[in-house]
């Protein structure tokens, strides 16, 4: 739009994206949020430094903020936003139930007021009837929310999600309602003007949670049919009307499986997943935003919108998928997805190679998005484009997202915000290799170790070829273990011009592969007993008797043994384990919220040990046996590295310290 920036940024975030992308930057302090992101004094500051004449809030920290609002009006700047009395009401969740109610808006049942202390939230939990959700009033993210069960669970979840509250929004408040079950998670976008114009565009379901956190989105939903849209579209444009609301803005409803559907909350704000809207509508919602601040009027109307076929988003977050813990460290190697001629597959992100994920702020590296004509379209781009996303130096959730992404119930569009949960009860694991995609495994490595094992027998001199003199093999004997069982399969490689001929345990898979050999993108073309399939593998590092590959999405530590090497490692060794039984590990690096222990107390199973809160997310450490205390090693307010020792138990089976 022609428009100059201004980005501001902390002492973390010096060398992030935006800064880079701005036409100026400006600090506003150190990585704390309370003293950079959060502080007013601060932002106000950089803006009468630039001059600047608006400011966009992003999506997090002060978007949601009523007293930034009337801290710019003060100074004559214009919020790109809704204003100050909209944002007050709206983006409280107490007050906007209440609101809701008043404008006959189907609402979840509960407290609509502030609760006192945790005894209350307890008085309140017993009278709506269990299960509940307690959360914070200010803001969303799936900071501050938990789900409790019984009368402890309460209490407990009274504690973290106020101190969550706290830390993110620089708010405490907390409301407690009843939780539905078997939910889908579906959204309203709104977009109105300072004329009195409101309008919804289609829906999107953010059903894919965990931790209330979304991970994957998509527009429209499975699971809405035209009347249900056109009665959520309509009543949340009632609401935003009741409070003279402009600029974007979400009604974000639970909808059961009858179509029930009940007001959850209004982000007064862009959503992180505005851009699955964008793709389906046509419309740039931060330019419509940016208009509407100007005073402009909407340059559609209702009857204008339409769907135009499916999106995605998957949210790339540096974190465990097994864990569900946040990583952080340095991103070495770091390749987005190609973006075609189509544009079909979108990437916002704010890092680039060499970016440092610290623990200071959520870790989402990127919001990947694809789109299609249809849904199973709009699938299979998300596939290829997981596939081909090349990151390297944190640990991501990609293998998670490939999983849910190919899993058979998804793609049946019959999900609910239980999804998650329901389909790995025992956490995530990784890919579960199946014996077509164990064949494609097994396959490519056998590729690989040919390739590599030619090209170590021949190398360049001053851009001539020099030879070993032996004439280079034509065919390889191996054995691949590809799990973590170690069982090993036969493998026997057969070079057949420019291709290959892998043997996979008695049956015949041709591969035609794209490679070249310094690039971590395997694209293969293989067929097995008359079926195609093509495959993108990623060569991530060698190992000693072997390399790592990602295959669906998932890391595999691939050993591959000649015959002699077969043979000669069944006379190694194994090395023993270290007991680490005793010890309580700190499960990622963060600080050290409190400690609850000491030593010589005697704790119960389940016990509440420590809490450690990295990226704006607080993790409870329990007792993992009953059993007395030796020692506890850290304190709170001190700063732990993942893995690091926090507490140790007495070894009270040996009898012995």
């Amino acid at each position: 739009m022609g428009i100059k920036t201004v980005a501001i940024y902390s002492d973390a975030d010096v060398n992030s994206l935006h800064v880079r992308l701005a036409d100026e930057a400006v600090n506003v302090g150190p990585p704390p949020t309370s003293k950079s992101y959060l502080s007013i004094p601060n932002i106000i500051g950089a803006i009468q430094q630039t001059g600047a004449q608006a400011v966009h809030p992003g999506y997090g920290f002060l978007s949601e903020n009523s007293h930034f609002v009337h801290a710019l009006d003060a100074a004559g700047v214009t919020f790109i936003g809704p204003n100050e009395k909209a944002m007050a009401a709206m983006g409280d969740k107490i007050q906007s139930k209440i609101i809701a109610k008043e404008a006959k808006v189907s609402t979840i049942p509960g407290f609509n007021g502030v609760v006192e202390d945790a005894d209350h939230a307890v008085r309140i939990a017993n009278e709506i009837g269990y299960p509940v959700m307690v959360k914070a009033s200010a803001g969303g993210g799936g900071k501050g929310m938990r789900i409790a069960w019984n009368d402890k669970e309460v209490k407990e979840a009274f504690k973290i999600s106020s101190s969550e509250a706290l830390s993110s929004f620089g708010d405490n408040r907390l409301l407690v309602e009843k939780f539905i079950e078997h939910p889908r998670h579906i959204e309203i976008q709104l977009i109105g003007d300072q004329h009195g114009n409101v309008i919804y565009l289609p829906e999107r379901e953010c059903s894919i949670q965990r931790r209330n956190q979304k991970v994957i989105e998509e527009a429209p939903s499975v699971h809405l049919d035209a009347a249900t849209r056109k009665a959520m579209g309509e009543q949340a444009v009632t609401l935003a009307k009741n409070v003279g609301y402009y600029s974007a803005g979400t009604c974000e409803f639970l909808v059961d499986p009858k179509r029930n559907f009940y007001f959850l909350e209004m982000n007064t704000r862009l959503q992180v997943e505005h851009p699955i809207t964008e793709y389906i509508t046509g419309l740039d919602l931060v330019e419509q935003m940016i208009r509407v601040a100007a005073g402009q009027k909407l340059a559609f109307q209702q009857s204008d919108i339409k769907i135009n076929g499916w999106a995605f988003e998957s949210r790339v977050y540096a974190e465990d998928p097994e864990k569900y813990l946040p990583s952080i460290g340095r991103l070495n190697k770091y390749i987005e997805p190609a973006i075609p001629p189509s544009g079909s597959v979108r990437c916002d992100s704010g890092i680039v190679e060499g970016s440092e994920i610290s623990i200071y702020y959520d870790p989402l590296i990127c919001k990947l998005c694809t789109h299609g004509p249809t849904r199973d379209a709009a699938i299979k781009e998300m596939q290829h484009a997981l596939d081909t996303y090349v990151i390297k130096g944190v640990t991501h959730n990609i293998p998670l997202l490939r999983d849910v992404i190919s899993h058979p119930r998804f793609q049946s569009g019959k999900i609910s915000t239980g999804f998650l949960p329901e389909e790995y009860p025992a956490g995530f694991k990784g890919h579960a290799l199946t014996e077509q995609t164990r064949r494609e495994l097994l396959a490519v490595a056998g590729y690989v170790y040919a390739r590599r094992d030619l090209r170590n027998r021949s190398w360049s001199v001053g851009g001539g070829s020099l030879s070993t003199g032996a004439r280079p093999p034509t065919s390889w004997k191996l054995h691949v273990a590809t799990g973590a069982d170690g069982a090993f399969h036969d493998v026997t490689v057969t070079k057949k011009g420019e291709s290959f001929v892998v043997n996979c345990d008695g049956t015949d898979v041709s591969i035609a592969a794209d490679w070249a050999l310094e690039s971590p993108l395997i694209r293969a073309c293989l067929t097995a007993e008359g079926v195609d399939s093509s495959v993108v593998v990623q060569y991530l590092d060698p190992l000693p008797l072997g390399f790592r590959l990602q295959h669906y999405g998932t890391k595999f530590d691939v050993q591959v043994r000649t015959e002699k090497q077969f043979e000669l490692s069944k006379f190694i060794k194994e090395k023993e384990k270290i007991d680490l039984t005793r010890m309580i590990l700190s499960p990622m690096p963060g600080s050290v919220v409190s400690i609850a222990v000491k030593a010589d107390d005697v704790v119960a199973e389940g016990s509440e040990l420590a809490v450690v809160e990295a990226m704006k997310m607080q993790n409870v450490i329990r007792a993992p046996r009953a059993g007395k205390i030796k020692k506890v090693y850290v304190q709170a307010g001190a700063s732990v590295a993942g893995d690091e020792v926090m507490i140790e138990f007495f070894d009270e089976a040996a009898g012995k310290n």
